[in-house]
């Protein structure tokens, strides 16, 4: 798949980079996907949610009314489940939510999701560029320039650039990843991919 290589003014510059098949044109796995993007959202997860067991509130265990006599069902303590304010039978505990992930698998699945993204046309590729100092509205003016303002966008670059990073954080609808941090979640999430034209090369390095 061949590319034109587009300036930070939305121009085409005359080069061209051939994407390679074996990163952007694989048969998509949808399997690895899900597995994927699934670790990627229980890696999210703080699993500090707890709730108190009847053996945890606070309540005295006084007997609350005799046994029988009282045409009620029998009764011990106010802790039990079935009043308010007792405990809440098999509740949430903390827990750590992570699970493993073959490297492969993870490949397959990022190479899954950017295939998927080549074949909607989804993907465009950005001349090396750089910012003299984080601002915001630089960064906004080469998105405006590639009619991307309004468009949920993922920027990808080959390495850490903290100018670039500083100045596209606080938008809503941008993301900025280095090769090294992209994840499958990142790609789908994403309504265009825009690689900067040093980091198609080591994605495919990569990734392959």
């Amino acid at each position: 798949m061949e590319l034109s290589v587009l300036n930070i003014k939305g121009k085409d510059t005359g080069k061209k980079v051939t994407l390679s098949d074996s990163v952007f044109a694989v048969e998509p796995n949808d399997h690895a996907i899900y597995l994927d993007v699934k670790q990627y959202l229980a890696h999210q997860r703080q699993g500090t949610h707890k709730a108190k067991e009847r053996a945890e509130v606070d309540f005295s265990t006084k007997k609350i009314k005799k046994q029988k006599g009282t045409g009620g069902a029998r009764a011990g303590s106010r802790k039990s489940p079935v009043f308010v304010g007792g405990g809440t039978i098999f509740g949430p505990r903390p827990r750590d939510y992570s699970f493993k992930l073959n490297k492969k698998l993870k490949s397959l699945a990022r190479k899954s999701a950017l295939s998927y993204k080549a074949k909607e046309k989804s993907i465009s590729v950005l001349e090396n560029f750089s910012l003299t100092s984080p601002k915001t509205s630089e960064f906004v003016a080469i998105l405006s320039s590639l009619k991307l303002e309004n468009t949920k966008t993922l920027l990808i670059i080959s390495e850490e650039n903290q100018n670039i990073y500083l100045s596209g954080r606080n938008l809503t609808r941008t993301k900025i990843v280095t090769v090294s941090e992209l994840t499958t979640y990142d790609v789908l999430n994403a309504d265009k991919v825009v690689l900067a034209e040093g980091s198609v090369a080591k994605l495919e390095e990569t990734l392959n």
